[in-house]
């Protein structure tokens, strides 16, 4: 049975960087910080980061919640990010958009309202 998104790991050039940049992003430092593999827990989720790796846009979607969609992409851009795919309305009030990190992935922001955090598990 699958219990739903655990890990999300981007791969990237310049972990030191990386990690920094990622860091300002979730307001968390990493519970893991390894030089192999940095893990940060976010929202009870967790975000790693692996180093030597080939970023890209064309991988897996990996949305993490927001319930201030437009804040949090003038914050994200701010620190760097690009927009990738704008803020969308994809129905039923939920609303998506695509972020590009400064090393080359996405990141997906979703302000979904029906999201119910109880069923986590």
């Amino acid at each position: 049975m699958i219990k739903g998104l655990r890990t999300a790991i981007y791969p990237v050039a310049d972990l030191a960087a990386a990690k920094a940049w990622y860091e300002s992003v979730f307001g968390v430092a990493p519970y893991f910080d390894q030089p192999f593999y940095v893990g940060f827990s976010v929202g009870g989720f967790e975000l790693g980061l692996l180093p030597d790796g080939t970023p890209g846009t064309s991988g897996s979607l990996v949305y993490w919640g927001v319930d201030d969609i437009e804040g949090e992409v003038a914050r994200i851009v701010a620190l760097g990010a690009t927009i990738h795919g704008a803020i969308q309305d994809v129905g039923g009030g939920i609303r998506t958009v695509e972020l590009a990190d400064p090393y080359g992935n996405l990141l997906c922001l979703i302000d979904n309202p029906h999201f119910d955090p109880s069923a986590v598990r």
